[in-house]
């Protein structure tokens, strides 16, 4: 039962992927045919964003009450009517509404799957697991592109996922037995009530480890979002071969993660956190070196296979570090900073690139690196590890 409840969770995260580049696979059509400018993508964003924080950030109480299992079971079913809304949806305002509750689901099955896979496997099914959302978010656009290449229009591709989604939250409900294995289908897990903000934000090393995880997710969503305007802006490359390069970051995150899932079984959360950021740190310094445009792709790649370990080890080593009574709110609250750094960091360095100099890239990947490699020092000495 416990191997069959695994494979339910690497679904689970295969689908958790699916959903999360959709939306930029398909806008160049969708706002063609919505009338509204390319840019209007951003508040579509922001709106899903500004959801998954709110329920991560009642993640704890959600799952103290219902259960990993059902609050997983329910934020699919969620997320599952909110794509069939898109792929009903004829107008851009609508797409708003139906962002709401997209949002919604996708923080609590992440925070809630999260802290259960960290509570209950070892760290290697932790950054395997993370694989598969790797592969769950390239599979999502080559629905959305058979879709579209077929005339049957982004509406579709919207459809094709909802329905996956619906066959994985069936998939839940009927495994619910399966979690009770770890006592995660029913509500009560854990005896202390839910903690407050407040309580959270006093719990020694929580917000350093908030600093760290802000840090890498808005490190790891402004090189996915510039990576391949730096190539072409600053290094020359033509726009067409600079997007397709810019899917190596991809391939090494994904490559990464698979074989992050080995080395954790020689090396702690920690010294597998300080090997990503090391990695990163020798993607960035390619990356500002005068050489050749390989050099380039290869510090695209090393900033990639850096990034792989540094997200499922931080959410791994929590239970360790705040205990399990505390890991889903300490979870939740990360989660929640996580998608501020992916709202405020890339933008900001949109900003930094056209007033300044998309140049830059690599130095604001090297300042971000920075505060997060003496944020997650100090969450070590502050909470062990």
């Amino acid at each position: 039962m416990v191997h069959l409840l695994l494979a339910v969770i690497y679904l689970s995260f295969i689908s958790l992927g699916l959903p999360d580049s959709l939306l930029g696979s398909a806008w160049p059509v969708m706002h063609a045919e919505l009338g509204v400018p390319t840019s209007w993508a951003g508040i579509i964003s922001v709106i899903i964003s500004m959801g998954t924080v709110v329920s991560s950030l009642q993640s704890d109480r959600l799952t103290k009450k219902l259960g990993a299992g059902r609050v997983t079971a329910a934020s699919v079913g969620l997320t599952a009517a909110a794509l069939f809304g898109f792929s009903a949806s004829g107008s851009f305002w609508g797409l708003c509404l139906w962002a709401i509750p997209y949002g919604l689901g996708a923080g609590s099955v992440d925070a809630a799957l999260n802290n259960y896979v960290a509570l209950h496997y070892a760290s290697r099914h932790m950054s395997w697991l993370h694989c598969m959302w790797g592969l769950g978010a390239a599979v999502g656009p080559y629905v959305m592109g058979l879709a579209l290449s077929s005339g049957a229009g982004w509406h579709m591709g919207y459809r094709c996922i909802s329905l996956l989604q619906v066959a994985l939250t069936a998939v839940l409900v009927v495994s619910l037995p399966l979690w009770r294995v770890h006592g995660g289908a029913g509500g009560g897990e854990g005896s202390a009530a839910p903690l407050t903000l407040p309580q959270i934000f006093r719990i020694p090393g929580a917000r350093e480890v908030m600093v760290t995880f802000f840090c890498y997710c808005a490190l790891e969503q402004t090189a996915i979002l510039w990576g391949s305007s730096y190539l072409h802006l600053h290094r020359g490359v033509p726009a067409e071969a600079a997007a397709g390069y810019a899917g190596l970051f991809f391939l090494g995150i994904t490559a990464g993660r698979a074989l992050s899932g080995f080395l954790t079984m020689k090396l702690s959360d920690p010294q597998m956190i300080r090997l990503g950021q090391g990695l990163i740190a020798l993607g960035a310094l390619t990356l500002l070196l005068p050489l050749h445009e390989s050099a380039a792709l290869a510090g695209l790649v090393l900033v990639g296979l850096g990034c792989a370990p540094i997200y499922p080890c931080i959410i791994h080593s929590t239970p360790g570090h705040f205990g399990a009574d505390k890991s889903q709110a300490v979870i939740g609250v990360q989660m929640a900073s996580a998608y501020v750094g992916t709202c405020l960091m890339p933008p900001l360095f949109g900003l930094v690139s056209e007033h300044l100099s998309p140049a830059l890239f690599p130095l604001y990947l090297l300042a971000i690196l920075a505060v997060m490699a003496a944020a997650h020092e100090a969450l070590l000495r502050r909470a062990g590890g």
